[in-house]
């Protein structure tokens, strides 16, 4: 017969309250409207007016590395675009999160930032789920334990990794950037 949770040692008990306790606060209900507040991307195409398009030539640097590719705006737009038409956008989106997300410096915005990535990216049926294996998922799990700049790193990689082995060079093959280079 099932003796419940009286036949565990006192110390397993104390550590899963901890971690109960800190799991809590990533699941509670924002306490004002504030939290509530979606941001939602400028529409790509406006966007992309504003922006300064690049001459050829640096567009042709592109190839070199996806690196190139998201540390110039143009180029970041571009491949999200991209990535929108093979229904991947959450990859890059995710991605774009985790960069934003290591700049943060309060804690209680880090809380509700890592809250919101965790829910839309990594949880499981979450809205914008990427595609990441069981451990890293794991990994993740126990880094949002103890926030820091580097609580999605691991998955961070494999997104990234992800993008450049399948989707950087069917980016380099588009119609779109080979215009660009043109």
């Amino acid at each position: 017969m099932c003796r419940g949770l009286a036949a565990l040692p006192q110390t397993c008990l104390e550590r899963a309250k901890e971690i109960k306790s800190k799991l809590g606060v990533l699941l509670q209900k924002p306490e004002n409207g504030i939290d509530l507040i979606i941001l939602y991307p400028e529409n790509p195409e406006k966007k992309q007016e504003k922006l300064q398009k690049p001459i050829p030539e640096e567009a042709a640097q592109w190839r070199e590395s996806l690196d190139h590719v998201l540390t110039n705006s143009y180029g970041l737009d571009m491949f999200r675009g991209f990535l929108r038409s093979e229904f991947s956008e959450e990859n890059i989106e995710f991605w774009v999160a985790c960069e934003n997300f290591k700049k943060t410096k309060s804690p209680m915005k880090m809380t509700v930032k890592a809250r919101k990535i965790y829910e839309d990216f990594i949880q499981t049926e979450g809205p914008r789920e990427v595609n990441i294996d069981h451990y890293t998922k794991d990994v993740t799990l126990r880094n949002l334990l103890d926030l820091s700049s580097t609580t999605f790193d691991l998955a961070q990689k494999r997104i990234y990794a992800l993008m450049e082995k399948d989707s950087f060079g069917r980016f380099l093959r588009s119609e779109k950037y080979q215009e660009l280079v043109k």
